[in-house]
C-alpha cells in the first residue's frame, strides 16, 4: 500500500528458518520500489487467534487516510493445514509515516467460520465500498469447486456473509490470494479499488493451490445481487489467462494514488528443494512490481515493469542492425549473465514460412508444459518462424541457458500468432 509518500510492502515470512512455518508479516518500506527499508516484523503471533501463523490478507485504507491490515489467523494447526478465522490490525500511531507498530483489538477475531471448510477459509481481499457497504471476499472450496465467499459491513466492524458466493467454479480446488479490481476500458491509468462507472470492467484473479499457477478472467460486477460474471470471451479456469506463465503465485495488487496506476506483485518459490533452501539460508523471491492495465480488445490484462526500475541499468550495452540466420547463436558481450534488462527487437523480411496453428492447442492447460506448443516443440525444435529468442543465464559452452523465445504462426483467418515460450528445464 501507499502511505504518507512511503510504499509499504508485506509479507509472508518464516524468522527461524529457510523453510515454511512460524508465518509473521515481515515489513518494509520504500519511496521508490527500488531502494528498501526493513522494518521490525508488522504482525507476529501473540494471541490465541492467530497462536499458529498470522497468514496472508490484504491492506485497506479508510477515508481519512486509515489503514487497516485483514489477514487470516491460525487458532489450531488441526485440522491441516489449520482451523482459520479472520483477524484484523490498526496502526498503533496513525501519525507514523513507517507504521512500525500495529495492534489487535480486542474484538478479534472479526470472522469466524460457518459453514465453510475451516482449513479452506482464507485471504482476505482489499475492501471495496458501494451501495452503502464495504466488502471483501475470502477464498475457499467446496469439495472440487473454488469458491470466493462475499461478506459485507457498514461500519467496518461487523460483517455479515452474503447469502451467494460473489464466484465460484467447479473443479478448481482451493481458491488462494483470491483478488478483485477495477480497470478502466480507457487509457491505461489504474483506478482505486472502489471505483465505479460506464468505462470500468473487473479483475477477478485466484491462485488455485492444486496447479500452483494464478488464472485471471474480465468480467463485470453485477452490483444489485453482488455478483461477479466473467465475459464470454474469458476463460473461467485451468484453461485461462494467467499473469504469468512460469513460477508466479500468491500475487496482490494495489491502487497507488501516486502516480495513479494498478500494481501487480507476485511471489516465486523457485524450484530449489527443502535442503537447498536450508543451505543457502533462504528461500523464494519477492519478484519484480508491474504496472497493469485493460488491453484495447476489452479481453485480457497488459502489463510492464514499474518505471522506477529503469534506475537500475547501468553499463548500456547496445546492438543494432544484426543479421540472424538460421542456426546462428550471437553471444552479447560486456554484461553479466546474472542480471540484465534486455530490449531487443526482431524484424523480418516476410512471414511467409510460418506454420498454420493449429487451433486445439488453445484447448491444452498452460501449466501443462508436456502438452502445450512451447512444451511439445521447446526450443530446439526448428519451425517455419521459430523459434528465435533469447538464451538467458548461459553457460560459457552452453551446457545450461534459459531459454526465452518465439514462434510465429498464420492462423485460418490469414493472421498471425506470436507465441512467447520459456523453458527452465534446459
Amino acid at each position: 500500500m501507499y502511505y504518507k509518500g512511503l510504499y509499504h510492502l508485506f509479507y509472508q515470512y518464516n524468522p527461524k528458518g529457510a523453510v515454511w512455518g512460524n508465518i509473521v508479516w515481515a515489513h518494509s518500506v520504500s519511496k521508490d520500489m527500488v531502494n528498501w527499508i526493513h522494518l521490525e516484523h508488522a504482525i507476529v503471533p501473540s494471541k490465541p487467534f492467530d497462536k499458529y501463523g498470522c497468514w496472508s490478507g490484504s491492506a485497506t485504507i479508510l477515508p481519512g487516510n486509515k489503514p487497516v491490515i485483514f489477514y487470516t489467523g491460525i487458532v489450531d494447526p488441526k485440522p491441516a493445514p489449520g482451523h482459520q478465522v479472520q483477524v484484523y490490525a490498526i496502526p498503533a500511531n496513525y501519525s507514523d509515516p513507517y507504521l512500525r507498530k500495529w495492534i489487535k483489538p480486542a474484538d478479534n477475531p472479526f470472522l469466524k467460520p460457518t459453514s465453510e471448510n475451516i482449513s479452506a477459509w482464507r485471504d482476505p481481499t482489499t475492501a471495496w465500498f458501494n451501495n452503502g457497504h464495504w466488502k471483501i471476499i475470502i477464498g475457499s472450496r467446496h469439495k472440487h469447486r473454488g469458491i470466493a465467499y462475499l461478506y459485507r459491513s457498514r461500519d467496518f466492524v461487523t460483517w455479515v456473509k452474503a447469502k451467494h458466493p460473489f464466484h465460484s467454479k467447479t473443479d478448481t480446488g482451493m481458491w488462494e490470494c483470491p483478488d478483485f479490481y477495477p480497470v478502466s476500458s480507457q487509457g491505461t491509468n489504474g483506478l482505486d479499488t472502489s471505483a465505479l462507472g460506464k468505462n470500468v470492467k473487473y479483475v477477478f484473479k485466484n491462485s488455485l493451490e492444486v496447479t500452483r499457477c494464478e488464472y485471471y478472467t474480465i468480467g463485470r460486477y453485477d452490483l444489485d445481487m453482488d455478483r461477479y460474471i466473467p465475459d464470454n470471451t474469458s476463460i473461467d479456469g485451468w484453461a485461462g489467462l494467467r499473469y504469468d506463465y512460469g513460477n508466479f503465485y500468491a500475487s496482490k495488487s494495489f491502487y497507488d494514488p501516486s502516480k495513479k496506476r494498478r500494481i501487480v506483485w507476485g511471489w516465486a518459490n523457485e524450484s530449489s528443494t527443502s535442503t537447498e533452501d536450508i543451505t543457502k539460508g533462504w528461500a523464494g523471491i519477492q519478484l519484480i512490481p508491474r504496472k497493469v492495465w485493460l488491453d484495447e480488445s476489452g479481453h485480457s490484462l497488459l502489463q510492464w515493469p514499474i518505471k522506477e526500475l529503469e534506475k537500475l541499468r547501468h553499463q548500456k550495452v547496445e546492438m543494432r542492425n544484426v543479421k540472424v540466420h538460421k542456426g546462428d547463436t550471437i553471444e552479447v558481450e560486456g554484461i553479466t549473465a546474472i542480471q540484465a534488462d534486455v530490449d531487443v527487437t526482431f524484424t523480418f523480411k516476410n512471414l511467409e514460412k510460418a506454420e498454420m496453428y493449429d487451433e486445439k492447442w488453445r484447448k491444452f492447460p498452460q501449466h501443462d508444459l508436456g502438452k502445450s506448443i512451447c512444451g511439445v516443440r521447446g526450443a530446439i525444435v526448428h519451425g517455419g518462424v521459430g523459434p528465435f529468442g533469447l538464451m538467458t543465464l548461459a553457460s560459457e559452452n552452453l551446457e545450461e541457458y534459459t531459454p526465452v523465445f518465439f514462434r510465429i504462426f498464420k492462423t485460418k483467418d490469414k493472421k498471425y500468432k506470436a507465441l512467447m515460450c520459456s523453458d527452465a528445464t534446459t
